[in-house]
């Protein structure tokens, strides 16, 4: 999205075009702020955002990063140290493989299904798992696609509907659908979840929007400085249903990024991210083509 699409939008629009985070962070002590989408796309760091968040670290207070990464927090610190985002950028990193880990303890010991690629097993890392074969499983662990560079969610729904047979729970360790990779679509684990949520089963989540990762996040926060209300924090997302709607249901502040780095590219400008907000429920402060100071 060039420069000038949100810049150079009607007044009339129901919503605010925010260019730069200075701009409202005398207003808020503490950021959340999603990952992929927002920081990079998998490939590349965005320009502007590693100042963005150094700044509001220095002057306002804590930076919390947001992930739906179903792997542990431990493993993401290396893969921004790759794509160049410094150390002193962020405070705490929370992922929705944190947040999961939970409730595949809470399965425990019953045998479990493996349904993902190996680059994911550090989630299971300290967790005595039991994994079978399916007609031995008592419940599903999916992570995403075993192969998300060239399969799609239609290739495992004959799977799927095998496994509605027999309804066994899933637990899903990333919630988001889609990621945009260096500008390609990449399939997640929330594609899977979806098609067999419509199959009538039970889909266990621990990532955003859901209350999981937010109870860690603010516990984050409040270990680094205190007791903080919830209007004195803002999250910063691309996923509407994920980023957005997990701010709502929270009651936080919300910036939408609708910049091509994201998974809503196509709103290409603000009466068109409005009208998306509006269709959806859902409502945010304003909208920014990207993460600056």
């Amino acid at each position: 999205m060039g420069a000038s699409a949100l810049s150079a939008l009607s007044p009339m629009s129901d919503i605010a075009v925010i260019s730069s985070l200075r701009s409202v962070a005398d207003s808020y002590d503490a950021l959340l702020c999603d990952a992929w989408g927002v920081i990079h796309n998998g490939v590349d760091l965005f320009p502007g955002v590693a100042e963005a968040l150094a700044r509001f670290r220095e002057t306002r207070g804590p930076v919390i990063i947001l992930t739906n990464a179903p792997r542990p927090s431990s493993v993401i610190p290396g893969q921004l140290d790759r794509i160049g985002l410094s150390r002193e950028c962020w405070n705490e990193i929370v992922t929705s493989g944190d947040a999961t880990r939970a409730a595949i303890e809470a399965r425990l010991p019953a045998p479990a299904y493996k349904l993902g690629p190996t680059k994911d097993d550090p989630l299971f890392e300290g967790l005595d798992i039991d994994f079978r074969p399916l007609e031995e499983a008592e419940f599903i662990i999916c992570t995403g696609m075993k192969d998300d560079a060239h399969e799609t969610p239609d290739d495992y729904r004959e799977f799927l509907k095998e496994a509605a047979t027999r309804r066994l729970p899933m637990v899903c360790a990333n919630p988001d659908i889609v990621v945009n990779w260096g500008g390609r679509m990449i399939w997640c684990a929330g594609a899977l979840a979806e098609i067999y949520k419509d199959l009538g089963c039970e889909v266990i989540y621990g990532g955003k929007p859901h209350p999981p990762i937010y109870d860690l996040a603010l516990n984050r926060i409040e270990s680094l400085r205190g007791p903080t209300e919830r209007n004195r924090i803002l999250a910063v997302g691309d996923g509407l249903k994920t980023d957005i709607l997990g701010a709502n249901n929270q009651q936080l502040d919300v910036i939408f990024i609708a910049g091509d780095g994201g998974v809503h590219e196509g709103a290409r400008d603000a009466a068109a991210v409005s009208q998306k907000l509006q269709e959806a429920g859902l409502k945010a402060i304003g909208v920014a083509e990207g993460l600056k100071w």
